[in-house]
């Protein structure tokens, strides 16, 4: 019986702490790995993200200052700060108009998206709350996208998000969700580590 591949990389993939500080990632491989992170799904079609490839050595010296000094930031080919935006519902009709062009969408639908995200997301709670979790799927994807590309990665949360927010100039609704640090592996990296059994964590109804 043939191994699904998309399986196989979801069973062998790690989160690596050693990365190999000479190897670099070109322009086009850094965009690949944003393309194929943008596919992740987000409310309404918002795409409200940011990925912010911090590659130089000052930048990631500077980055690193701010991520509880973790080596990986710098010794990774390119360490990308993943952000979440706050939805603007006035960007639907713009980001939906191509799926109206194609026949897929109704032409009265975005503007009737538009008002329904502009009432959801008018809590500034409920706000952040679609930022990080827009922020996170495109994080993950690029993660698998890494990982089918023959990259390590590794997300982190342990940042200063207020300080990255400063040196990193984001605006006021952007919300630095996580650091994902991309490159090839060095040698002793842990393999995937255990999960719980099953029976602990699903239920099903």
């Amino acid at each position: 019986m043939m191994t699904n591949p998309t399986i196989s990389l979801i069973e062998r993939r790690v989160s690596a702490n050693l990365f190999d500080a000479s190897h670099n990632l070109a322009d086009a491989e850094i965009e690949e790995l944003v393309r194929l992170a943008t596919r992740a799904p987000t409310a309404y079609n918002l795409q409200n993200w940011r990925f912010i490839a911090v590659r130089t050595a000052e930048a990631k010296t500077r980055l690193r200052a701010l991520a509880w000094n973790q080596p990986k930031v710098e010794d990774a080919a390119v360490t990308f700060i993943i952000c979440g935006v706050h939805p603007d519902a006035e960007t639907l009709p713009e980001r939906l108009q191509p799926s109206v062009a194609a026949g897929y969408m109704p032409a009265d639908m975005p503007s009737a998206w538009r008002e329904a995200a502009g009432a959801q997301y008018a809590d500034p709670q409920t706000a952040r709350d679609e930022a990080v979790r827009s922020a996170t799927l495109g994080a993950a994807t690029l993660i698998y996208a890494a990982e089918a590309l023959g990259f390590a990665s590794c997300p982190m949360v342990g940042f200063e998000a207020e300080g990255v927010a400063r040196a990193f100039g984001l605006g006021a609704n952007d919300v630095p969700v996580l650091l994902v640090a991309v490159g090839r592996a060095a040698p002793g990296n842990w393999p995937q580590k255990p999960r719980r059994p099953l029976a602990e964590v699903l239920e099903i109804l």
